[in-house]
């Protein structure tokens, strides 16, 4: 589970409440006001995209609350062990130990590289996936910037819906208070939807694909490098090159610790 997702949007939404203080909080609900910010928002998008989309749209939130952490430096250290194992016993012995990978990106560039595929096929195979793993990200979080922009813009027509319908009923006073809190409070609604959820949801999403992404490169440079029969401390040089020097240590140092 992400913490840091839980504990900003739990933040966010307090803060607001603080700021508005407990004893006012009945001032700022308001259905109508819902029924035009958030209805014609969630309308609108479901208008806008496919039904298959919006239903992958449940497994995209789902990413950015419940992230496996797979870090690189794990992958490096498991790749530089394969390598090991294909200098000192063959590269077919490699067969076996797919079995045991997780991820399906790693177990079929594996499967490829002990299948004795060519190197430039295993690279355009894999250089594929990576692309339409980068698309199928994009399309999840273009939802949810859909979404935070049409947020504000529903606000919007909640306040003119409010300013008519208060500028038609002057004569009486009763109206003029509910109107108003109509054409105040969407804008309201708009700019928390946009602000507290979508955009800090697509940052996250966007994110999480980046580092997705990079581990896909380091597996297939990896991979690669299996195939070619590099030796290990080759592979170790290669794919530490992708990460920051903080990282590059904690994999040397756990080889440090492993040669001892």
């Amino acid at each position: 589970m992400d913490l840091a997702t839980i504990i900003g949007l739990t933040g966010a939404v307090l803060l607001v409440i603080f700021g508005i203080k407990l004893e006012n909080i009945a001032a700022f609900i308001d259905l109508p006001s819902v029924y035009i910010t958030l209805g014609g928002s969630v309308s609108a998008t479901v208008c806008a995209f496919p039904a298959s989309r919006l239903v992958g749209t449940i497994g995209v939130v789902k990413n950015a609350f419940f992230v496996r952490h797979e870090t690189p430096v794990a992958i490096i250290n498991q790749l530089v062990e394969f390598a090991e194992q294909a200098r000192r016993e063959g590269i077919l012995t490699l067969e076996a130990r797919a079995a045991e990978i997780k991820d399906d990106f790693l177990k079929k560039g594996i499967q490829l590289a002990v299948d004795g595929t060519e190197s430039e096929l295993i690279k355009d195979i894999l250089s594929t996936e990576i692309t339409f793993i980068e698309a199928r990200h994009e399309e999840g979080a273009k939802v949810f910037e859909f979404l935070g922009a049409l947020g504000p813009a529903f606000g919007m027509i909640g306040t003119l819906i409010g300013l008519v319908l208060m500028l038609g009923n002057m004569n009486d006073v009763s109206t003029i208070g509910p109107n108003m809190a109509v054409a105040l409070i969407t804008t309201f609604y708009g700019s928390l939807l946009a602000n507290v959820f979508c955009l800090p949801m697509v940052e996250k999403l966007k994110g999480n694909s980046r580092r997705e992404l990079l581990i896909k490169e380091l597996m297939l440079e990896g991979i690669m490098s299996l195939q070619s029969g590099d030796n290990p401390r080759i592979v170790e040089q290669k794919l530490t090159a992708f990460l920051e020097p903080g990282m590059r240590y904690a994999v040397v140092k756990k080889r440090a610790v492993k040669e001892k």
